[in-house]
């Protein structure tokens, strides 16, 4: 049996690993947010919260501070856009994975690697795709037509819809794996206990798959929703630059417009939002655990 000392050698790279990559680079971009913008990029003194307040407010002619909504309203569109891949996600991925757990194990391989498939394909290659498919005269509008749905094309590319569907398809295996893995833990034995009991399918799936299969769901959900609220790509391409959300904000912030701090303060946003996800998530699961043991 390894001692504590040992333990703590084994668990010593992956400690260094999260604090160089990690911790390091977070604290960074939090002293960055408290300081002052150089005009040709980086960042200077004197310490200030002037990035924290140029979220909400610009400061006029005079000096006095306007209310500003548009980076508010920026934040809120990035949020439920995050929230909308998340439940799309779900409510695709779900059947999915319980589509490649009741097949034999060689069609479980077979399947598996089609979902992971996307990830040995570059994320802005795939996404050009889709502007190859969306676009006026692409595939999905010529094949409207040819069907005879359509007699002018569809403005299915640069909106909410077309950014919708490039997250949904970048971020989709992250919610399939997980819940895929828990499924397949799943005794069948308790399937057949609740069809014996006469229980049906809506109170099979309610009252035994779902409630054993929220670990994956929730690993799913934060695998999803952290990296859908800060992609830029996605918006950048699919959305034309008419849908800013705030991964494309806090990329301009650090290129063209040269502001350090802001992009930096709303990074720190951004991960105070993940954070703020992941501690109710614990919170849930903890209350979960609690009233079992009661």
């Amino acid at each position: 049996m390894l001692n504590k000392r040992s333990a703590y050698w084994l668990i010593l790279p992956a400690v260094l690993v999260i604090g160089i990559f990690g911790a390091i680079p977070l604290f960074i971009s939090l002293a960055y947010s408290f300081m002052s913008a150089n005009p040709y990029g980086g960042v200077q003194a004197p310490l200030t919260f002037g990035a924290y307040v140029q979220m909400l407010f610009d400061q006029d002619f005079d000096g006095s501070l306007i209310f500003m909504p548009d980076y508010f309203w920026i934040a809120f569109r990035s949020l439920y856009l995050a929230l909308a891949t998340t439940i799309l996600s779900l409510v695709i991925g779900f059947p999915v994975a319980w589509y490649i757990v009741c097949q034999s194990p060689g069609r479980r391989k077979v399947l598996l690697t089609l979902v992971s498939l996307p990830f040995w394909i570059n994320t802005l290659i795939r996404t050009y795709c889709w502007i190859l498919i969306l676009r006026d005269e692409g595939l999905a509008n010529k094949l409207f037509g040819w069907l005879g749905f359509i007699s002018h094309p569809l403005p299915l590319l640069y909106n909410q819809g077309s950014v919708l569907l490039g997250l949904v398809y970048t971020f989709l295996p992250f919610m399939v794996l997980p819940i895929y893995a828990t499924l397949e833990r799943l005794d069948p034995r308790l399937i057949e206990a609740s069809y014996d009991l006469y229980a049906n399918r809506y109170q099979l799936f309610r009252r035994v798959i779902w409630p054993l299969t929220k670990p994956g769901i929730a690993a799913g959900t934060v695998l999803v929703f952290a990296p859908a609220l800060g992609s830029f790509l996605q918006p950048d391409l699919l959305g034309g630059g008419k849908q800013l959300l705030i991964g494309s904000l806090i990329e301009m912030q650090f290129t063209s417009s040269r502001n350090w701090p802001f992009g930096a303060a709303l990074s720190m946003l951004v991960t105070f939002a993940v954070i703020l996800s992941l501690a109710w998530q614990r919170w849930r699961t903890k209350r979960a655990a609690a009233a079992q043991a009661a």
